[in-house]
């Protein structure tokens, strides 16, 4: 009788009965699909929400119900979601983090304790019902509410079966406490309070510990971001451990300075930090002004801006000269609307740009817009020094890393040379196809005998050599003009054949 066999499980050299033997094989991986280049690592603070927990968010309909209306605060995760999707980015991976003085709202109501989910202001807007049912009158419902965080219902005929239902439901607003002798069940109503942010999270609390419980920045591992941003965290002390992080995951971290930075500060401080990371792109603490549809007009750090820019651009891409949405003044020009005019001088950018710091700024090298000026990194190497050098490197070695692996365990043989060979090639020919890499002779892959010997292969060595020319960007433009009634024009006609 016929049998099917999945590929691998039939040894095909001990058959001993004529017959039918059909193997189902698996389709040939020829490419690795690209990772993400434009997913935002984001850590602040929030009125709402749980602590060091990696959450979702893809709209502010998203941020709003895990995190709460937005804060007037530089360090809120809200705010800066806000200003990144309106530059275009779609995909983030946010972290709250506090400095340990927040606490949750709480309620009483016939002797249970109904105390928030999380810690925070926003906890002191829930508001918690208890009604009788008009039918079934041994069934209540209790019914919490929040403008912003929505609202849930629970029935039960005891508060040990409400109780139960709350704990339950993984959106619940509330966790309700029941004591040991069980009250009855009684109509009323109560708003919760008591519900407290906490101040302004410090360095080591924004930085976070990278053990069997991660927090902080440390939350983001294995989160699949390309970007990454500590809100409004302005510490230089913190910029060398952010660059490790990015080489280490694959991030181009986000940095600035403080508000109202000056240049020769700016300098100083991060010479004194020893940054010097192609992973890290600093932005100097000329803050801007933002005018927020909740909270009013109000100052923010550039970074957020820069990572929403970087979130709609895809890796090839540069910040320079990308025009900037929102932005309706900085710290140095003051608000627009005062019709303030003063700007950077080549000068000012010169020193910023030689000490590996960025700047937003209007105009750009396009006009009258608000932009990012340089598009480069820290790193002090010119070969390195540019945002795309950094992205393009994640890019690629992150897309390589999602897929090779499959290849460990193989017999390695020809076969085995081959197939690795065109996985990468494929890979490659099709950043070549989306505009990513230039040509199909920007880069090589050698994977065979001669980058692996025998010797090698003997003890599961298997090396493949990849080789990758990048697009580069335009940053010095230059046009020769040469004009005068005594220039003599050459024209070249071309005549149809």
């Amino acid at each position: 009788m016929t049998r099917l066999y999945q590929a691998g499980d039939l040894n095909t050299n001990s058959l001993i009965v004529p017959d039918l033997y059909v193997q189902i094989q698996k389709p040939a991986t020829l490419a690795l699909n690209g990772v993400s280049s434009g997913r935002i690592g984001l850590v602040g603070t929030a009125a709402w929400g749980p602590l060091n927990t990696p959450v979702i968010v893809g709209s502010m309909g998203d941020s709003l119900a895990a995190f709460g209306a937005k804060q007037a605060l530089a360090t809120d995760i809200g705010t800066a979601v806000n200003i990144a999707i309106l530059q275009g980015a779609t995909d983030f991976r946010c972290v709250r983090v506090s400095d340990g003085t927040d606490a949750a709202a709480t309620g009483t109501m016939a002797g249970v304790t109904l105390t928030a989910k999380y810690t925070g202001s926003a906890g002191n807007a829930i508001t918690a019902t208890l009604t009788q049912g008009t039918i079934v009158t041994t069934k209540y419902t209790l019914t919490t509410s929040h403008s912003v965080l929505g609202s849930r219902s629970y029935t039960g005929t005891t508060w040990t079966a409400i109780a139960a239902a709350i704990a339950a439901d993984t959106s619940a607003l509330v966790v309700a406490t029941v004591p040991s002798t069980v009250p009855d069940l009684a109509a009323g109503s109560v708003t919760l309070s008591g519900g407290a942010d906490g101040g302004t999270p410090t360095t080591a609390e924004f930085i976070g510990a990278d053990g069997t419980t991660r927090t902080g920045m440390y939350a983001l591992r294995g989160q699949g971001c390309a970007l990454g941003v500590l809100s409004g965290l302005t510490d230089n002390a913190a910029w060398t451990m952010m660059g490790t992080f990015g080489q280490q995951e694959g991030l181009y971290m986000i940095a600035c300075g403080p508000s109202g930075d000056t240049i020769t500060n700016a300098v100083t401080q991060k010479d004194t930090a020893g940054l010097d990371n192609y992973a890290v792109k600093l932005m100097f603490g000329d803050w801007l002004w933002w005018d927020d549809d909740t909270n009013g007009v109000m100052l923010v750090p550039p970074q957020v801006f820069v990572a929403g820019l970087f979130g709609g651009l895809s890796p090839e891409q540069s910040s320079l000269n990308k025009q900037l949405s929102g932005v309706i003044g900085s710290q140095k020009a003051g608000l627009v609307s005062s019709g303030t005019t003063q700007t950077y001088s080549d000068a000012e950018l010169g020193a910023l740009f030689e000490a590996g710091i960025d700047v937003i700024c209007n105009p750009a090298p396009g006009g009258s817009y608000w932009a990012v000026r340089g598009g480069i990194n820290t790193s002090s190497d010119d070969a390195t020094l540019d945002d795309s050098y950094t992205r393009m490197t994640n890019y690629i070695a992150e897309t390589i890393n999602s897929g090779m692996g499959a290849f460990v365990g193989d017999v390695i043989n020809d076969t085995l040379f081959g197939d690795i060979r065109a996985v990468l090639l494929g890979t490659l020919s099709n950043m070549v196809s989306t505009g990513i890499l230039g040509s199909s002779a920007a880069y090589a892959v050698v994977c065979d005998s001669t980058n692996n010997p025998q010797s090698r292969t003997a003890l599961g060595y298997v090396r493949a050599d990849v080789q990758v020319q990048y697009q580069g960007i335009n940053r010095f433009f230059v046009v020769n003009l040469q004009g005068g009634s005594s220039v003599v024009v050459s024209t070249t006609t071309t005549t149809a054949s």
